[in-house]
């Protein structure tokens, strides 16, 4: 039996905390994801409202364009719902 298993249920720290600061970095929750966003660079105006609304912070600032970063990214489409121009399509996350 482990150590764990013998402190029952009240000493088990809830899952999903984060007991470090800036220790969030280590918890990559990109393959939770069915979809995956997809940004067409020749119709992105980089008017970053897609960065802007992107609740996980995946979605990367370049210079002339943005970029996604799909360790983070957990497909929720918000990114190209709020797209005025359409760039960013979501598709199906292929395994």
């Amino acid at each position: 039996m482990s150590k764990e298993s013998k402190l029952g249920w009240k000493k088990i720290p809830i899952g999903g905390l984060l007991f470090e600061p800036g220790s969030a970095m280590q918890y990559k929750t990109g393959d939770w994801r069915a979809f995956k966003p997809i940004v067409d660079q020749g119709k992105c105006i980089n008017c970053l409202l897609c960065w802007i609304y992107c609740p996980d912070a995946a979605i990367v600032r370049k210079e002339k364009f943005i970029d996604i970063n799909y360790d983070y990214c957990k497909g929720c489409g918000i990114c190209a719902n709020e797209c005025p121009v359409k760039a960013i399509t979501m598709v199906e996350e292929k395994k």
